[in-house]
């Protein structure tokens, strides 16, 4: 790594020069929030460093982030992240994150970036958005059959977008790592009512059942035109 006017080096990846911090520049997002049993969240992290937050007794926070990215260094690519609020072991309750588990995305690049750079789990699935009737639709396929589905009913935008800090955990060479991390959160308040999780086949789709998805969140934002900030990683 080195430093630069600009910020800092890490390397490269494909000819590609990797600097942080990584500037998205525009991208369309919803997140759902879903209360899941804590201990069926817990099973599903893949070391023992990070912990899921319980906001009330034996209740966890799923949080399914569906991600069109329009201009990122990374590429133009889809993303659904599948994690939970989490803190490192034995932080205190002021300590608050997200695991994400589960990052299927569209495309190599991105996956290989983030797997060698920040220890995120991107694996390259066959991802879609649809836009129809007033409704918006991330799926997930698997050899040409549905694994996992989320669609809404798309809201008017409330008003300017909300810049939130936060860090994003994960394993990088088996080392808990910890990413920070600013996002715009979009201000359009999803309907709950309208929300519909299909599961099909698979290993997500199994996963999610422990859950005991599908059901409708408890929360869920949308917004476009949004733009991310992404600080090199640091071990924890």
């Amino acid at each position: 790594m080195s430093e630069q006017a600009s910020g800092t080096v890490w390397g490269e990846i494909d000819g590609q020069t990797i600097t942080f911090p990584m500037e998205v520049a525009e991208m369309d997002a919803a997140t759902l929030v879903f209360s899941v049993p804590a201990s069926a969240a817990q099973a599903l992290l893949p070391g023992p460093d990070f912990e899921v937050v319980q906001m009330v007794d034996g209740i966890a926070q799923l949080v399914i982030a569906l991600c069109d990215y329009q201009q990122n260094p990374w590429g133009d690519y889809l993303e659904i992240n599948l994690g939970f609020l989490a803190r490192p072991r034995g932080a205190g309750d002021e300590v608050l994150g997200s695991f994400v588990y589960r990052m299927p995305v569209d495309q190599a690049f991105t996956c290989q970036a983030g797997n060698e750079v920040m220890g995120f789990p991107k694996t390259v699935e066959a991802l879609s958005v649809g836009h129809e009737a007033g409704r918006i639709r991330f799926a997930m396929h698997q050899e040409g059959e549905l694994e996992l589905a989320v669609s809404f009913a798309a809201p008017e935008q409330a008003g300017e977008a909300t810049r939130v800090e936060t860090g994003s955990y994960s394993y990088l060479h088996g080392v808990a790592h910890e990413t920070p991390l600013a996002m715009d959160m979009g201000t359009g308040l999803i309907d709950v009512s309208t929300v519909e999780v299909e599961l099909g086949y698979g290993k997500v789709a199994e996963e999610l059942r422990t859950l005991g998805l599908p059901k409708q969140p408890d929360f869920g934002t949308w917004g476009t035109g949004l733009s991310a900030t992404f600080q090199l990683g640091h071990p924890l």
